[in-house]
């Protein structure tokens, strides 16, 4: 049996001194590289889903370019206006040092909704098509961006007495480093990776023409779902939630969560698939 585990990983893989470049030195993070390959895993995905409803490399490449732009724009943004302003608009050029990290998924939410809106309108293409089908990826880059925060020693859980609890030594404010916690970044990201299973699983099971609107309901009932469940146990992420009955991320969830439940409820009722865009 588990006698807790002293988490203790290093969030920086390697780094570059200095002297060598003139913006202060680089530094490669786990949570950058799981990021990273959250999209370069999500292309190859999105590839074998395009082919095989006759959809162009083409229209992935401009899409992955839409993606990956808005993503990180909406993420780092979020992160630096929601979370602390006052340190980030007195110092802008922080803004830039991604690589330190601080990205906010809700910022990276919205990101890609605007993004995919820009993308639907340009190229003339159903918004609900590709939300059916990038949804799927989207969900096992969930997986791989909480392994990153697991990394990083962040968004962790309450006290726990369970065997699996955590030692988050390397967590900057020591208060926190003195009791096992709970993984909760494990617990999100096991639930986003099967998540990932079930609507690849569901796209392949109907040939590649799920139900309009079916897919994109069941990654935002599930997704947020979990999200509100596990926000029980979370640390709060700021002070004034210590006192709330729900949080605000779970208040936040729950307009997604009736969403998605309206989603799959108009898609049975629809009981139509809808045809790839023409090429």
């Amino acid at each position: 049996m588990l006698q807790y585990i002293v988490w203790r990983v290093n969030p920086e893989i390697f780094s570059i001194p200095q002297d060598i470049w003139l913006v202060g030195g680089l530094e490669i993070r786990w949570y950058g590289l799981l990021f990273a390959l959250s999209f370069i895993v999500g292309y190859y995905i999105m590839q074998k889903i395009f082919r095989h409803e006759g959809v162009g490399d083409k229209v992935l490449d401009e899409l992955t370019t839409y993606m990956i732009i808005f993503t990180i724009l909406g993420a780092r943004l979020g992160h630096c206006l929601f979370y602390e302003p006052e340190y980030y608009l007195s110092n802008p050029i922080e803004i830039l040092k991604i690589w330190e990290g601080g990205l906010a998924s809700h910022g990276a939410a919205i990101g890609i909704l605007l993004g995919l809106y820009f993308f639907s309108r340009k190229n003339q293409r159903p918004f609900l098509w590709i939300m059916d089908r990038i949804v799927i990826v989207v969900a096992l880059a969930g997986f791989f961006i909480r392994m990153g925060n697991l990394m990083n020693s962040e968004i962790f859980g309450d006290i726990t007495t369970l065997p699996w609890g955590f030692y988050f030594v390397k967590y900057y404010d020591a208060a926190f480093t003195t009791d096992p916690r709970h993984p909760t970044q494990i617990y999100e990201g096991l639930s986003y990776l099967l998540l990932f299973i079930f609507l690849y699983r569901y796209y392949w099971k109907n040939d590649g023409h799920p139900k309009q609107g079916m897919l994109f309901g069941y990654f935002l009932a599930i997704l947020f779902s979990v999200r509100f469940l596990i926000e029980f146990i979370k640390v709060p992420q700021v002070g004034f939630e210590e006192h709330m009955a729900l949080n605000m991320g779970q208040w936040l969830s729950i307009p997604f969560i009736l969403i998605g439940i309206y989603l799959i409820y108009w898609s049975n009722k629809k009981n139509q698939p809808l045809p790839p865009p023409k090429k």
